[in-house]
């Protein structure tokens, strides 16, 4: 008898619907892996969350580690025309600063020319810029006043090169040279231009220029001195100071200033007491926003059920142990032992709380003391280092989180072999069931068909017998 290629076909019975319900019953079997799979990747990602907020509070922890923090300087400025920035380099003062000149940088200008474009003989421009001797040649297909300007510029010899249209009705166009750099010595001292053998040019003319003969009235043939290069000039607490840029170094050790403007100002260098504040305060918002998220992770709601993912986690419980217990166990040596002392007080709900009056007395009247309670002076331990160590020991490699979610990768590795043979099992069972339905079509089928048959004869034999 041909084989049955659909179920139900010979035996009239939703063999198919009733085989899809056993497949969907077998399958239940992966739900709980399923479940256990979802809980674990939550689990993960959680522990993602907390390591960052963990990260996060380390780098406050850090900032208050760092010995440079507590010797940081700030400068401030009483006046106009300038700005001062102080390194740690500085000391602590009140400097009087009075600038009666502005570095400037030279400007020339030439005669006028008549166009941009005609041709003005090729050459040699000879240039002495902060005492450097400059050579530039100028070709007969670049002889113009454009030529002139663009090989200036493309020599980067420390001097610009520019064209102005003065509205002059015959000679309208002026070649002006700017230096790169102010002061004196950067200036042009000299400036020629030396026509090729029977070349002629009237260039050597407009561009003759010598700083030592410079022509008193501005009036005759050449490059005049628009501008004369120019040093800054300052005194600072009644010291002469000379400098060729606007910018000052180390007129004030460790400071740099900015002249803007000449006049009389006061520069005050002082210990940065608003980074130290931020510094402190930004290690209690960490601390408590770290432990924000720890709530968060271990919530429940009695209402709806919900809770955290770390809810009863035993790994956030001992990091959230190992901290408190850092916290509160303060330092063995120094005038202050606990963060009570500079004003921090650990709160029933774990949290922090600043008073902001007694850290600035502290800031104020005990840096040094409070230098050595985070970060432990030259010989002792700070409460920064052993809050280091502690988070060391949580978020390095082999460490409580780490190992923590090794734990959990494993487990879910472990499940996905789980979940994949009891895929397999299951498909082999329902491949199991739907060989026998088939089996059992075929039975029916064939019982159906003698039962037919049977029934013909029967109904054959009746009717002769009735004959």
């Amino acid at each position: 008898m041909a084989s049955i290629s659909s179920l139900g076909i010979g035996s009239g019975l939703d063999l198919n619907g009733l085989l899809d319900q056993l497949e969907a019953a077998e399958r239940k079997q992966l739900e709980p892996i399923v479940a256990q799979q979802q809980s674990y990747e939550a689990k993960i990602s959680a522990y993602g969350t907390l390591e960052g907020s963990l990260e996060s509070f380390k780098e406050a922890v850090d900032k208050l580690g760092d010995p440079t923090l507590y010797q940081s300087l700030s400068s401030s400025v009483s006046g106009e025309g300038i700005t001062a920035s102080a390194s740690q380099a500085a000391s602590p003062g009140r400097y009087d600063v009075s600038v009666t000149q502005l570095a400037r940088a030279q400007s020339l200008a030439s005669d006028g020319f008549a166009t941009k474009d005609s041709e003005l003989g090729a050459g040699t421009l000879s240039l002495t810029v902060g005492g450097e001797d400059i050579s530039i040649t100028l070709s007969q297909e670049d002889s113009t006043l454009e030529g002139l300007r663009d090989a200036i510029n493309d020599a980067e010899a420390g001097v610009s090169a520019s064209i102005i249209d003065t509205g002059d009705a015959n000679n309208p166009y002026r070649l002006v040279l700017s230096t790169s750099k102010t002061g004196v010595d950067a200036s042009i001292s000299a400036m020629s231009f030396t026509p090729d053998a029977g070349v002629t040019s009237d260039l050597d003319t407009k561009l003759a220029f010598d700083i030592a003969t410079p022509d008193p009235d501005d009036t005759g043939a050449g490059m005049h001195q628009s501008v004369a290069g120019a040093n800054a000039e300052l005194s600072v607490n009644g010291i002469a100071i000379t400098s060729a840029s606007n910018t000052v170094k180390d007129a004030i050790e460790g400071v740099e200033l900015s002249l803007t403007e000449t006049g009389d100002t006061t520069v005050k260098v002082e210990y940065n007491n608003l980074a130290l504040r931020e510094a402190v305060s930004g290690f209690v918002k960490s601390y408590n926003e770290l432990k924000g998220t720890m709530g968060t992770l271990t919530s429940f709601d009695a209402e709806t059920g919900a809770s955290g993912e770390l809810l009863g986690d035993a790994t956030l419980r001992s990091i959230e142990s190992r901290l408190r217990s850092t916290l509160t166990g303060g330092v063995a040596q120094g005038e202050f032992r606990s963060l009570t002392d500079i004003g921090i007080t650990l709160q029933l709900d774990g949290t922090l709380e600043l008073d902001e009056d007694r850290l600035n007395e502290v800031i104020t009247t005990q840096r040094n003391d409070l230098a050595s309670f985070f970060t432990g002076g030259e010989d002792g331990v700070g409460l920064a280092d052993s809050l280091d160590d502690t988070l060391a020991a949580i978020l390095d490699d082999g460490g409580l989180l780490d190992n923590a979610t090794s734990g959990l990768e494993t487990r879910m590795e472990s499940l996905e072999r789980q979940y994949e043979r009891t895929e397999k099992s299951i498909d082999a069972t329902v491949s199991r069931y739907r060989t026998q339905f088939g089996q059992l079509d075929s039975m029916i089928a064939s019982m159906n068909q003698t039962s037919s048959y049977l029934t013909q004869q029967f109904d054959a034999l009746n009717a002769q017998l009735n004959q």
